[in-house]
């Protein structure tokens, strides 16, 4: 396996979002509506979506600022030490000691490794508009801006398009899934949803091979220049208006014991390998090589893997 990151010409990139302190439950299943079940161990460590992301970027070697709101507290130290120990740049992070850190719910399967999560945002919650415009001189100095929408969608939206309008390369991954308006498509270089957000902004279930091509598709049709649909153990789809293609999921020689965070790993590994110039498919199974090593351990931000863990794997 050839070596990353070692683009002298590498790109900045901005990771917009969230940091919760994730509360993890573990136990042989997930508990249904209403039932009670016995656990056998539980950890409390970082999360949110665009904090791993962030630190999943900057652990490969990324240059990485990362946007988001946070009290003062025990979880936002947790936060800060995550963040110097990943490489995460903290300039544009806002704390508000009137405020509590975000924290995640998480319950997840010893069994398959799946998980169900319910996220409190707390003070990435009361992200405004005029906090992005406060950070205006950011979207002068990178090159590729990375978004969920854990944040308020008014502002999620507002900071995608003025990255865009400032050249940006625009990565937004649409979890948890929340009506946008389809007008904004045309801002976003990369729509990164899984099989069931697709399906969400599409209003179908996909459950095909043909039903995930059509769907690309439709993505396309509506502006987005380029949709991933991340299909998790059965890999991705990827299409343009140049070419389209199913990548396979990374085999793994270890377990898969915990998924939260996967999602995160890859479009932060992806943002990554934009960011160093990678060909698209090579990006791609790079992202998902990232993605699928997470996987083998526990946690969210903790199972970021290294960019040493990457080449040796």
């Amino acid at each position: 396996m050839e070596k990353f990151g070692n683009n002298q010409s590498m790109k900045t990139i901005i990771v917009f979002g969230v940091f919760v302190a994730d509360l993890c439950f573990f136990s042989k299943q997930i508990p249904l509506s209403g039932q009670t079940i016995k656990g056998n161990n539980h950890i409390i460590g970082p999360g949110g979506k665009g904090s791993n992301q962030a630190i999943s970027a900057a652990r490969l070697g990324g240059d990485v600022q990362f946007i988001t709101k946070i009290g003062k507290d025990n979880y936002s130290d947790m936060a800060l030490a995550t963040f110097q120990d990943s490489g995460v740049k903290t300039k544009y992070i806002i704390q508000d000691k009137t405020l509590n850190t975000g924290v995640a719910g998480i319950f997840v399967s010893e069994t398959s490794g799946e998980n169900a999560i319910t996220i409190v945002p707390g003070a990435a919650g009361t992200i405004k508009n005029e906090d992005i415009d406060n950070f205006k001189d950011i979207f002068n100095d990178s090159n590729i801006f990375l978004t969920q929408l854990e944040t308020p969608i008014k502002t999620t939206l507002y900071a995608l398009k003025k990255a865009k309008d400032n050249g940006c390369i625009t990565i937004l991954n649409p979890a948890p899934a929340t009506d946008i308006d389809q007008k904004l498509f045309s801002s976003i270089d990369f729509f990164t949803p899984n099989e069931i957000e697709a399906g969400y902004y599409l209003k179908k279930d996909l459950k095909s091979k043909s039903d995930i091509e059509s769907a690309a598709k439709d993505f396309l049709d509506k502006g987005i220049k380029n949709i991933i649909i991340t299909l998790g153990e059965k890999g991705l789809y990827f299409a343009n208006a140049q070419e389209k293609y199913f990548v396979d999921t990374f085999k793994l020689n270890n377990k898969v014991v915990d998924t939260t965070g996967a999602g995160d790993a890859f479009n932060g590994a992806f943002a990554f390998a934009l960011a160093n110039d990678y060909k698209f498919k090579y990006a791609l199974e790079f992202a998902n090589k990232v993605a699928a090593i997470s996987t083998t351990k526990f946690g969210a931000a903790n199972s970021m893997p290294r960019l040493n863990e990457i080449e040796k794997y």
